[in-house]
């Protein structure tokens, strides 16, 4: 479920941003570029997050 979720957010804020920028730099709207960069910025998501340590960093007294 997570991964979906991750896709899903990935997705409608990429093609959220990719209208606004279109919109701006008054250049036609590409749906597929949005679809495309939001799989790699899931991608990118999910591999920084299995690099990523999960355990707490200990705490050291100075």
């Amino acid at each position: 479920m997570q991964y979906i979720m991750t896709f899903v957010w990935s997705f409608v804020l990429v093609t959220m941003l990719n209208y606004v920028v279109s919109s701006i730099n008054d250049v036609p709207f590409d749906f597929a570029l949005g679809a495309i960069v939001s799989v790699v910025l899931s991608i990118l998501v999910f591999i920084v997050s299995a690099i990523l340590p999960t355990e707490s960093t200990p705490d050291y007294d100075a």
